[in-house]
């Protein structure tokens, strides 16, 4: 996907997340409000905080989609990555906050029962959430966007809040004794949320300190080499993930006898097959070896 492409679907599906948010949020604080229920009403709260991430990623793409420039010789790709820690946090701070309300209000039993119409607000929050946590998560799929993914599953940790405020409004609407389901249900949301966040968390962190590929994907490159015609192998394969992209450099193996221009030639080959066949690879810097005889095609 080109790059103005890829920007426009991010900005696109971002924004229809923020308005989605504030919309939510706005149904929450309302019917909250009407029907007393705090529950709603912190719920509500939760969806404005999601308003956050979709700005940070509204921000972060117009950046990190930009060519290289004289300073940054390598692109701004890093910049996803940092995107995607701060999500991550995002959720984290979430998933905290959500756990530790839910383990100080346990003993705490509402004055009354709610009334049925509350329920109408949670319900609205999951369908909504999930519809543009799907939509969402599928550009990040097709733009390789991890920092659009971690916000899909942002948007993905509303539903579960609303689930669990679902489950206690009903709970509610029926009988006061089962008011603690609530606590329940949200300490164990919370724990999840965890999970996900820890992941896009590790990942970002990875990617900022330079991690490579893996070896599965080194021995695709390898064999990708010894396919172009002239190419007697690779070795010494160094990568750098950044963001959504991957920059290769290797020491190309050719006949001793060949010509420099025959070796720069073959050079070339490789580097557009590498590009070609491994959609992340975006720049492969080859240095040619002469192999001898004796030499193996390691």
């Amino acid at each position: 996907m080109k790059s103005k492409k890829k920007k426009k679907s991010i900005q696109k599906i971002t924004v229809w997340g923020l308005l989605t948010n504030l919309f939510l949020a706005l149904i929450k604080f309302v019917i909250g409000f009407l029907g007393n229920s705090q529950a709603v009403i912190a719920d509500g709260v939760h969806s404005l905080s999601d308003i956050s991430s979709d700005v940070v990623v509204l921000l972060g793409v117009k950046f990190w989609l930009e060519p290289p420039d004289e300073n940054h010789p390598y692109g701004h790709h890093k910049i996803e990555s940092f995107i995607t820690l701060l999500i991550g946090l995002f959720l984290i701070f979430a998933a905290v906050s959500i756990g530790y309300n839910a383990v100080t209000t346990f003993d705490e039993r509402p004055l009354q029962k709610l009334s049925w119409f509350v329920l109408l607000a949670p319900i609205i929050s999951i369908i909504s959430k999930e519809i543009i946590f799907r939509y969402t998560y599928k550009i990040g799929e097709e733009t390789s966007s991890s920092s659009v993914k971690a916000n899909a599953w942002h948007h993905r940790s509303d539903v579960f809040s609303s689930i669990t405020v679902l489950i206690a409004v009903l709970a509610s609407t029926i009988s006061n004794k089962l008011y603690f389901l609530d606590n329940i249900g949200a300490f164990v949301v919370g724990i999840f949320i965890i999970k996900v966040a820890g992941e896009f968390i590790l990942s970002s962190i990875s990617e900022l300190t330079d991690r490579g590929i893996s070896e599965k994907d080194i021995l695709k490159i390898k064999n990708i080499v010894k396919g172009v015609n002239g190419a007697k192998g690779a070795h010494r394969v160094r990568s750098r993930k950044m963001g959504d992209t991957v920059f290769i450099d290797l020491h190309l193996e050719v006949d001793g006898n060949y010509s420099v221009f025959r070796g720069h030639d073959i050079s070339e080959k490789v580097k557009s097959a590498l590009i070609e066949k491994m959609k992340s690879v975006i720049d492969v810097v080859v240095h040619i070896e002469p192999q001898q005889e004796n030499d193996g095609a390691e």
